[in-house]
């Protein structure tokens, strides 16, 4: 198993960020965009040091608003993405995650959105590029993880896969029964967070309170036990937002 942590969870710079994880032992990184922004460095720079010190750059993210939506408004969609392929490939990252609509999304048809997803994974193609489509549990029509894995095997991309995300399954009640089932070679990325139950919105849930693992009520050993059955070898990455932690 490759152990990897995105940087939204530590405090910092990303430069510090990236030395902190290597320290600590990770195998590798999620990049969080708004670090990248702000960075005084650029992506060929960060490349480099990451090379340095070891850290595999596991994924970029995330791609908001991206498909789920207009058909008139999709080609704009495809330009977003061409640029931050082009911005990845700099980076020396391969994998981008794909976020479900929650602003913009107007198709709840699942073919449709099979559709856009697969012309999404022709342009990522072009880039080396893995799309790794992830449910939010707040998302407007796709929110748990069966539906988006059903919408990438509808798909039928080899570039298109899905991000199993333990906060935005088991913060709707789910369960990760069936895991054990999927292909591994559709799994593209795993996220690990665990938060202590909580009675408000799920999008304040997400984005304050979560913890990392056994510090809360999840049963991720559950989903990590059918990660293993089902073959998944990815990384297994932390992705904890958290005030105090930031």
């Amino acid at each position: 198993m490759r152990t990897s942590i995105a940087t939204v969870c530590l405090s910092g710079t990303l430069e510090e960020k990236m030395r902190a994880a290597a320290s600590a032992g990770f195998d590798g990184i999620e990049v969080f965009e708004p670090d990248l922004v702000v960075s005084p460095s650029s992506p060929e720079q960060l490349r480099e040091l990451a090379a340095e010190l070891g850290l595999s750059l596991d994924m970029y993210q995330p791609f908001r608003d991206g498909v789920e939506v207009a058909p008139e408004a999709f080609p704009d969609s495809l330009r977003r993405l061409r640029a931050k392929c082009e911005l990845m490939n700099r980076l020396g990252t391969t994998v981008l995650l794909v976020c479900s609509n929650v602003a913009t999304g107007v198709l709840d048809d699942d073919q449709a959105i099979a559709e856009q997803l697969r012309a999404a994974g022709d342009v990522a193609d072009e880039y080396g590029i893995d799309l790794a489509y992830e449910a939010l549990a707040w998302g407007a029509h796709v929110n748990d993880w069966r539906h988006a894995h059903r919408i990438v095997e509808l798909a039928d991309h080899p570039r298109v896969g899905t991000c199993l995300d333990s906060f935005h399954i088991f913060s709707r009640g789910d369960t990760v029964a069936g895991v054990e089932k999927c292909d591994p070679d559709k799994i593209f990325f795993v996220q690990l967070a665990d938060a202590p139950l909580l009675q408000q919105d799920v999008l304040s849930w997400s984005r304050h309170h979560r913890v990392f693992p056994g510090e809360g009520d999840f049963d991720l050993v559950d989903l990590l036990g059918r990660l293993h059955e089902c073959g998944y070898a990815g990384p297994v990455s932390l992705e904890i937002f958290n005030d105090s932690f930031r």
